[in-house]
């Protein structure tokens, strides 16, 4: 077919996706990757599964995932941003159980799917499935940097100041150990999602009280 005229040629085929719909997309990735990962097992579970699940084919899923076990880490990863936000609007004097406990109400990106039960689910999974637990624990190896740039910030320090480095190491510590715990004693049989996370947000608030006095 010839140029149009002019010898600028005509666009074809489908647009670029926008980096929203690519979020979207990896969400949607994620969530399917769950629910199998949950109901049948890791091991059962393919690529193919996955995509069909959500509509899209396998080659799509290994575009946005290198492995299947990494198709749960926008689950995972859902909160720190926020959380390092709460830490840099913290306020001196306020308990900082007090700023995580308003911002799990106020935003809803903490645990980013409809079912809170699944979650907790799925960290249990980390407990018996190698390639979760991996995925799990580099979560929060990610996170603690993200966290000490938002506590130095917070105190006027440099970025890589020591102190936010050994505060933000206390701080992940707590938060990770908060959400096994409830994971692990969670039957994943909570009456509604608002009582799940009623109950995860106690243990969390529980957890960040006993490292408060040395992140003051």
């Amino acid at each position: 077919m010839a140029a149009a005229r002019g010898g600028t040629r005509r666009p074809t085929g489908r647009p670029p996706l926008t980096e929203e719909r690519k979020a979207e997309i990896r969400q949607e990735i994620a969530r399917a990757a769950v629910d199998l990962f949950v109901t049948q097992g890791v091991t059962a579970t393919t690529g193919e599964q996955i995509g069909a699940a959500v509509g899209v084919s396998a080659r799509t899923v290994w575009r946005y995932f290198p492995s299947k076990e990494s198709c749960v880490r926008p689950l995972f990863t859902a909160g720190i941003d926020l959380i390092a936000e709460c830490l840099r609007r913290w306020r001196p004097g306020e308990p900082l159980e007090e700023v995580i406990d308003r911002e799990f109400t106020a935003d809803d990106r903490l645990l980013s799917v409809p079912d809170r039960s699944t979650v907790g689910a799925l960290v249990r999974l980390t407990r018996t499935e190698p390639g979760l637990r991996a995925i799990w624990l580099q979560t929060y190896d990610e996170a603690e940097p993200a966290f000490a740039r938002a506590l130095a910030t917070r105190a006027g320090l440099p970025a890589d100041d020591l102190c936010p480095a050994i505060q933000a190491a206390m701080l992940n510590a707590a938060l990770r150990a908060a959400v096994e715990h409830h994971a692990w004693h969670t039957t994943g049989t909570e009456p509604d999602p608002a009582t799940a996370q009623a109950r995860l947000t106690a243990t969390m608030r529980s957890a960040l009280a006993v490292v408060a006095e040395g992140l003051a």
